[in-house]
């Protein structure tokens, strides 16, 4: 076998194994980028219902406009949050503030009894699992890929190809996601 076969047969080895690591970085990142998206959806979901909450709730206790402030600008801030870091920042007060609205609700006994308020918490409460649920596979991809970005021999060429670590999605305030207040009727 000539010298300048082997070059050949060596090069083609080493960019059969570049594009076979460089795919795996691709598909990692897409799939961490479809499990963001798929958080976004279900927080979408959540800030669709808090106005209807809100609705519901200033029926009842209308004299309550500083927790109805709260959290509207705690979703209107939420909303409007880019990255992942301003996201898990503006969620945990959208978490407290919502938290605070659940602790007025509970004053206002025919409030616990309608029905209407009764299905927007159970929705709620079932969004809140479904955000938690995405924020796990979400975590889950990220760390899938910020592995691959560091073991050998994918660490020697993701940062020249352009590919960068990920932040987790953490949420501070894990009791207000993990269990919502609860109302006893």
């Amino acid at each position: 076998m000539s010298a300048g076969l082997i070059v050949i047969v060596v090069l083609v080895v080493l960019l059969l194994g570049l594009w076979i690591l460089y795919n795996g970085l691709v598909t990692a990142r897409l799939r961490v980028d479809e499990a963001w998206s798929d958080i976004n959806v279900q927080l979408k979901r959540r800030y669709d219902l808090i106005p209807n909450l809100l609705n519901t709730v200033k029926g009842y206790a209308a004299h309550e406009s500083g927790v109805f402030e709260k959290v509207t600008a705690a979703r209107t801030a939420a909303m409007g949050a880019t990255g992942i870091q301003q996201k898990a920042e503006t969620e945990n007060q959208l978490a407290g503030a919502l938290k605070s609205l659940f602790a007025v609700a509970e004053a206002y006994p025919d409030l616990k009894a309608s029905q209407n308020f009764a299905e927007l918490q159970a929705e709620l409460v079932d969004t809140e699992d479904k955000i938690q649920a995405a924020r796990r596979f979400y975590n889950g991809q990220v760390r899938d890929y910020n592995i691959k970005l560091q073991i050998f021999p994918t660490n020697l060429f993701a940062r020249a190809l352009g590919f960068t670590h990920r932040d987790f999605f953490e949420v501070d305030n894990q009791a207000v996601i993990e269990r919502p207040v609860e109302v006893k009727f």
